[in-house]
């Protein structure tokens, strides 16, 4: 009995979180739209909107025209019923956002400021929190938590950063960084985030692989929208493979690993620093940038196949240099299409929707799904 009980609450459960994932995958549904898509009948679909909208998450907001019958109600979102925040910590700057129930970016500030193990730097970590809510100008209570990415590699309760080449850091309490915000945090790796943020809004979440290069390079690894962590939550750790034996110096002691060749920072070096300053450069024609440009493409592609050929799925390209390839990515197209073993084929390569903000936002998502699997 009390067996049959747990798998009615379970099922009413999974069918409560298909109806508001169908509803928030659009601006409005009609009734028989909604029962279609969740796969219920209207009575049963019916329960699980009127729990909704006692819950203020869902809203009828009149009908639809008639297409014969009677007009059929229409409900909708109220995305900003709950909303979230997420911080992106890096070596040099605070990456902020506020998001709504269905990931949109309310807020998005980016601020440069070099880490510290310090209550100073705590405490502005929790004034960037309070100021992105007065913004908003939305009560406390709307707010479900705070989402922290971090460079570098988490335990598996989000307790202890284990390791951080960026920051410097190895084995430290994660409630460093929380201290001083009075709301709920998560902790994530930085590239784990931001491949959440890219299948936030798939509609059927398949298997892909995220390749994150930034400052460093690392990696997510996503089968059916979540995050396979590994054995030691190391999966994804892109950066260490070894691309060329014996090669170039990595951070890590090792040579030859993809970090040495596909960082950002093999480029920015070349412009005092600035990433988009090798861009604007590329742009101009400068022929000493192009040829650099042209042997960094020739590794990632490369690096791009292997994973390919590892994974077989969609291979998404992000960080800081992903932000940048919808413009300048075509060549990397090319050769890919030359070292694809089974077919003359690049169409699994993605560019990465977001720039900068894709880490913070992936942090966020983190109690926007939470709060989603616990109605």
């Amino acid at each position: 009995m009390t067996g049959s009980g747990a798998n009615n609450r379970d099922v009413k459960k999974i069918n409560r979180i298909r109806t508001i994932r169908s509803i928030f995958s659009c601006d409005r549904i009609s009734q028989p739209e909604l029962a279609a898509k969740v796969n219920n009948s209207w009575p049963t679909v019916l329960q699980n909107v009127k729990e909704l909208m006692a819950m203020g998450l869902v809203q009828e907001v009149g009908t639809f025209e008639s297409t014969g019958g009677r007009k059929a109600r229409a409900f909708a979102p109220v995305r900003n019923a709950r909303l979230a925040v997420g911080l992106e910590i890096t070596q040099n700057h605070v990456g902020a956002v506020l998001v709504d129930l269905s990931g949109n970016l309310l807020h998005y500030e980016r601020k440069k400021r070099l880490y510290e193990r310090s209550d100073i730097y705590a405490e502005m970590l929790a004034r960037i929190v309070q100021g992105l809510i007065e913004k908003e100008g939305c009560p406390v209570e709307k707010i479900l938590g705070v989402g922290i990415s971090l460079p570098g590699i988490l335990d598996k309760e989000g307790q202890t950063l284990v390791y951080s080449h960026a920051l410097g850091l190895r084995n430290v309490p994660t409630e460093e960084f929380s201290r001083y915000i009075p709301f709920s945090c998560r902790f994530i790796n930085d590239a784990n985030a931001a491949g959440l943020a890219e299948v936030r809004d798939l509609e059927s979440p398949r298997s892909l692989v995220y390749l994150s290069l930034s400052n460093s390079v690392g990696g997510a690894i996503l089968t059916g929208g979540a995050l396979y962590g590994g054995d030691h939550l190391r999966a994804g750790e892109f950066g260490h493979n070894t691309l060329v034996p014996d090669g170039r110096p990595c951070y890590c002691g090792k040579k030859g690993c993809l970090d040495a060749y596909c960082s950002a920072k093999v480029l920015s070096q070349l412009t005092d620093g600035n990433l988009a300053l090798f861009f604007d450069g590329l742009r101009s024609g400068n022929a000493a940038l192009q040829t650099a440009w042209n042997e960094y493409l020739s590794y990632l592609a490369v690096a791009v196949n292997n994973l390919r050929m590892t994974f077989d799925c969609d291979v998404i390209v992000g960080g800081y240099v992903g932000g940048f390839l919808a413009e300048f990515g075509e060549p990397l197209r090319e050769m890919l299409v030359e070292r694809n073993t089974f077919e003359p084929d690049s169409s699994y390569l993605k560019f990465s929707r977001y720039r900068l903000e894709a880490s913070a936002l992936g942090a966020a998502l983190l109690h926007i799904e939470a709060f989603i699997q616990n109605l």
